[in-house]
């Protein structure tokens, strides 16, 4: 089975890498600053990519991963004895590219999530297993690492510059069905979009129309200048192959995640602004004086957090970072999130008429109060599930709004009486039997205090739900 997402009509596929500390490999020169004057006669419109292909063909590899998958037999005839639990490997193909020397690796995280057996085939045939240093679902990538003794592969430099531009030529590498390495090109369609196949608005990816199909997940996405610029996550599609509508994950946070990855990190640390951002619409312009319907408009602040210490109030909106336009609240959240904490961001920020300069530091979301998750049990609506205090921290893990407030989240549900009681992940605790729930240690109290009856106020979707249950 080949490793790609439909979306609805979207079809997942495609991602790309570089070298951690943006340096092109002694290897592998860099190629001339391409110009971006349009074609001016028909010697120039034939001009062949084949320099770019030959420098990062090379470190564009092949993945394949396996694992183990039980399926249980019906229920019913599982209670008298009939059938046994069934087992099948289950494979998954895409593509990596080579981001450091010694065998480090990035793909997409679906090509290799839960596989117990992975395989990497350089670009000359040699094959190797791989073991993953990190995975990070929400961007959709993974790194990977190969034991390559004392050799120097050739690598994809990270081009996290910043400076690609809609109609810049790109080229997407990767191993398409299996067929074997495969070259396309196209031209970046468009920047910062927010389309997500999980719904994370707090993404923004590169639109591209090279013809990107099941296979190339983890290929690369790169600039004339044989410089990685992107990870390819997926494509919209109604047929299920390219329709010429792909989205890469930026090279800024291929970046980030290759450095965690390499520094021993388990997870992506992502700062916060530290405040609830809306876009400014058509009619929100029209009343703020603004000429145009762009910028993030601060709606709330957490308290003493960055957005606060920075001098933000309610009422602003944001219409550049770091001198670059702020086109909505998507890309505000983006392009403070794709930075390292501690990092100095200049906002532009517009006030009363007129436009002011702030300096934000970037901060990881708090993790207050602090992460307790447990797997509540016994007799009670929640037994089964799993739960945890709700802090900013968590919630960005989730992908979820920071400003949902103080609760116990469930994030899953397993067996016991809650698979059938109604409590789904994502809900928010806030009562039980009347007392309030700030934490995990005041739901284990509540829960302690034993009793048939249970009256619980839940919030899902943002509305408040009660209700009753008997166990």
């Amino acid at each position: 089975m080949r490793a790609y997402r439909v979306l609805i009509p979207a079809l997942a596929v495609l991602a790309a890498c570089s070298d951690p500390a943006g340096k092109s490999n002694a290897q592998i020169p860099p190629l001339a600053q391409p110009s971006r004057a349009a074609p001016g006669d028909s010697m120039t419109m034939k001009a062949s990519f084949a320099p770019v292909v030959k420098r990062a063909a090379p470190a564009v590899v092949n993945i394949s991963s396996k694992r183990l998958v039980r399926t249980r037999p019906d229920p019913f005839w599982e209670m008298f004895g009939g059938g046994a639990p069934r087992e099948r490997i289950q494979g998954s193909l895409g593509s990596g590219v080579i981001v450091r020397a010694d065998g480090v690796i990035v793909t997409n995280n679906h090509v290799v999530e839960g596989g117990q057996e992975i395989t990497v085939a350089l670009a000359d045939r040699r094959e190797y297993v791989a073991r993953v240093l990190l995975a990070d679902p929400r961007t959709d990538l993974a790194v990977l690492k190969i034991d390559v003794g004392n050799e120097r592969l050739p690598v994809l430099a990270i081009d996290d510059s910043n400076e690609a531009q809609v109609g810049d030529l790109v080229l997407a590498i990767g191993d398409p069905f299996g067929v074997g390495q495969t070259v396309t090109n196209g031209i970046i369609s468009a920047l910062n979009r927010t389309a997500d196949p999980n719904g994370d608005t707090s993404n923004a990816y590169i639109q591209t129309d090279a013809a990107i199909n099941p296979g190339n997940s983890g290929g690369a996405l790169v600039d004339m200048d044989g410089d990685l610029i992107g990870v390819n996550s997926f494509i919209l599609s109604r047929s299920g192959s390219s329709s010429g509508v792909g989205f890469a994950v930026p090279a800024a946070i291929v970046r980030r995640v290759v450095e965690t990855a390499a520094g021993g990190g388990q997870a992506v640390v992502r700062p916060w602004l530290g405040a609830r951002t809306q876009t400014v619409t058509g009619e929100m312009a029209r009343s703020m004086g603004l000429s145009v319907p762009q910028g993030a408009l601060v709606a709330d602040i957490w308290p003493n957090g960055p957005a606060a210490r920075a001098g933000l109030r309610q009422g602003d909106v944001i219409v550049s970072v770091d001198g670059r336009p702020a086109v909505d609240a998507a890309a505000v959240s983006y392009a403070i999130s794709s930075r390292r904490p501690g990092d100095q961001i200049k906002l532009g920020v517009r006030r009363g008429g007129g436009e002011q300069a702030m300096t934000l530091r970037a901060e990881a979301p708090p993790a207050t109060p602090a992460r307790d998750q447990q797997v509540i049990s016994g007799r009670n609506p929640f037994d089964g599930a799993t739960v945890v205090n709700l802090s900013p921290a968590v919630a960005d893990e989730l992908g979820l709004d920071p400003f949902l407030g103080r609760g116990v989240m469930v994030t899953n549900i397993g067996r016991g009486f809650a698979m059938n009681a109604g409590p789904r992940p994502g809900d928010l605790i806030k009562a039980v039997n009347g007392r309030q729930v700030a934490t995990v240690k005041d739901l284990m109290s509540v829960l302690g205090a034993g009793g048939g009856q249970w009256q619980v106020t839940i919030v899902r979707n943002g509305q408040e739900v009660t209700a009753n249950f008997r166990t």
